[in-house]
């Protein structure tokens, strides 16, 4: 297997007001750009800013097209029961056209049940929703009818090609094979309360079988592995953080109903999935992730975490100069253009 290729996530979660948050998430981005990082994947969340800044994810990466020149954009993601499957192929393709072929698509079924309620849908009917609007979009982008001999335009060109889908579940993972879609698999999930300390692989590695099952013969995978990665030069800074926002997040998870045992930060860390200290602890933790030497991708982000702007822009550095070296993850060359010299200049 090559060696994969990095991205780096986020869900717009700084401490700031929403323009703010907007514009440190768009610095964050061109600094993974800088040092070689292949791909942005942002999030979509509605109405709540602490579990994520971004309800509109196309529009905020048509305006990261004209500040970046190579990094690939990704929507991790559309949250497609809440939309209209032919607006998203529309917005997708003009957001594509602005970034000349960069964009990835990432389609997800949603979690946060009380946001269906203001777009008229019910969680209850998600994954038969879910269905309906995908094979939609589908249509769309294939340049299909989608209704009283209507077809996109702008046709979508290979877009349909550049398809993601997020899941927590083999029949998600088959469901992506089946279309020859992209994997997107989280930076953690939920333990059952049979089998609290389950390491991430048994709950992803059948997502993975599934997927690669159901994927048609020739078709090559595309599997990214979200994780939470946090790399400092001193451990007792990222130990400083991860005190604050995994206990933030824990708190979180318990509302939902999800069993999050022990209290001590290092219980914390091993039960929200957590890769953090010094580069050299990043690497000697990621290389101890049985699901990541099946990954064609990693994507790495800082939450729960939640490090402060300049540190996550340190770490994204760290990661990229000394952790992606030591594993033998894959770099882009950095551009070299002057439009990307003059925004090296300015970062």
């Amino acid at each position: 297997m090559t060696a994969p290729t990095l991205a780096f996530f986020t869900r717009l979660l700084d401490d700031a007001a929403p323009g703010e948050r907007f514009a440190l998430a768009a610095e964050q981005i061109r600094h993974a750009e800088l040092h070689g990082i292949g791909r942005a994947w942002v999030a979509q969340h509605h109405f709540r800013a602490a579990e994520g800044g971004l309800p509109s994810p196309l529009v905020f990466l048509a305006h990261l097209a004209a500040r970046t020149t190579r990094i690939r954009l990704g929507t991790g993601v559309i949250t497609l029961p809440l939309e209209d499957p032919v607006r998203v192929a529309e917005d997708a393709v003009v957001a594509d056209l602005l970034a000349d072929g960069r964009l990835d698509l990432g389609l997800g079924s949603g979690g946060t049940p009380s946001s269906f309620v203001p777009f008229g849908e019910d969680v209850r009917d998600k994954a038969q929703t879910y269905d309906r609007k995908l094979g939609v979009l589908l249509d769309a982008l294939s340049g299909r009818d989608i209704g009283a001999d209507n077809t996109l335009y702008p046709d979508a060109g290979d877009l349909r090609d550049r398809i993601w889908q997020a899941t927590f579940s083999a029949a998600g993972g088959r469901r992506a094979g089946i279309h020859g879609h992209g994997l997107l698999l989280s930076r953690t999930q939920p333990r059952s309360t049979d089998a609290p300390h389950a390491p991430l692989a048994a709950l992803q590695d059948p997502i993975i079988d599934a997927y690669l099952d159901a994927l048609p013969s020739g078709a090559a995978p595309r599997i990214t592995a979200s994780r939470t990665v946090f790399v400092a030069d001193d451990r007792a800074d990222a130990l400083r953080f991860a005190e604050v926002g995994l206990r933030r997040a824990a708190e979180g998870f318990r509302r939902q109903g999800q069993t999050i045992q022990g209290d001590d930060l290092d219980d914390l860390i091993a039960a929200l999935d957590t890769h953090l200290g010094t580069p050299e602890e990043v690497a000697e933790s990621l290389a101890a992730d049985a699901t990541l030497s099946r990954a064609t991708e990693i994507a790495f982000q800082v939450h729960s975490v939640d490090a402060p702007h300049p540190h996550v822009l340190r770490s994204i550095e760290l990661f990229a100069q000394e952790v992606a070296p030591a594993l033998g993850y894959a770099l882009h060359p950095a551009p070299t253009d002057t439009f990307t010299d003059t925004l090296r200049e300015n970062a």
